[in-house]
């Protein structure tokens, strides 16, 4: 009895789909003359899809094929190396909200550990995407 109830969930629970990432790689970019960047990485493919500068504050994302830049419209919390803990870009048709745990560690000079983070995209009339990041920040005075 219970191995025809479990076949029949089993056969109920649709497999799992696929879903198309809008979110791309951004290929290799260079430290600023001055200031900080963050390098983040999907944390499921290890590919570089953002790179957020502290000043100018902006994001550099790759969405549907389209490298663009977003300036920073919010922050919050104190965060380090000019960076908020988390922040809110915005474009004229997306909205990216990063937020990142930023760890300056003794040994590691001109920079930080970003063990873990996460960035959504948001546009309108579509649907929203979550993707957790990871990386490194470079500082240049």
């Amino acid at each position: 009895m219970i191995a025809v109830l479990l076949a029949a969930a089993a056969q109920a629970v649709p497999a799992p789909v696929a879903i198309p990432s809008t979110l791309g790689a951004i290929g290799q970019q260079k430290l600023p003359a001055k200031g900080c960047a963050a390098y983040l990485w999907s944390a499921t493919d290890r590919q570089l899809v953002a790179m957020a500068v502290a000043d100018p504050a902006t994001i550099r994302l790759s969405i549907s094929g389209r490298t663009i830049d977003l300036s920073k419209a919010a922050g919050d919390g104190a965060g380090k190396l000019g960076f908020s803990d988390s922040a809110e870009y915005r474009g004229a048709d997306v909205t990216a909200r990063l937020t990142m745990e930023v760890v300056q560690q003794d040994g590691l000079t001109n920079g930080a550990k970003v063990p873990t983070g996460a960035l959504q995209i948001d546009r309108p009339g579509q649907d929203g995407l979550v993707v957790p990041v990871a990386g490194m920040i470079g500082c240049r005075s």
